[in-house]
This record gives structure tokens, sequence and C-alpha cells, in this order.
């Protein structure tokens, strides 16, 4: 998902390197029939953008999961959940 999120971002002429974009991503794990299954997967996402650029990556951070291959096959069976923080330099 991240790196979709940079795809879109980039589109947006917003650069994402060095250390512009970064995400931490937190599974849950619970006890479905007998096994443990990943049933929630949660991720936030922090993004540095340049002045004036702070709706259009919230915008990014809004649609980009729709085009994602892998959160379009998880999702499926697991729950995402995602966020962002955007702070303006």
């Amino acid at each position: 998902m991240t790196g979709t999120l940079a795809g879109a971002l980039a589109a947006r002429k917003i650069p994402t390197h060095p250390d512009r974009l970064s995400s931490e991503v937190e599974g849950f794990i619970e006890n479905v029939d007998g096994k443990p299954l990943i049933t929630r997967i949660k991720v936030h996402y922090s993004v540095k953008v340049p002045k004036g650029k702070r709706e259009e990556a919230l915008r990014a951070i809004e649609v980009h999961e729709k085009g994602c291959p892998a959160s379009q096959s998880v999702r499926r069976g697991i729950a995402i959940e995602w966020d962002g923080d955007v702070v303006e330099e």
C-alpha cells in the first residue's frame, strides 16, 4: 500500500524520497474457529510535503487504497484500516 501511495503522490508532483513518506503497519491476529488468523491490518502514514501540497496529499491518502492490488486482494478476508498525517515543510 505504501508503494501505491507513493505513486499517487508522485502523480501529484509530491516527492516521497528521501524520508518524506513512511508507514507503520500493525496486524491483528485473532482466534477464528480455533485457528490464529490475521483479521485486521492498520496502516498509518506520515508524509512530509512542500507548502501548498497538503490537500493534494490528503486526497492521495483518501483514494490510494482503491488502486492498490495488494489491498484489494487481501481485503476480501482481512479488514484494512488506514490513516495519515501530512506535514507541510
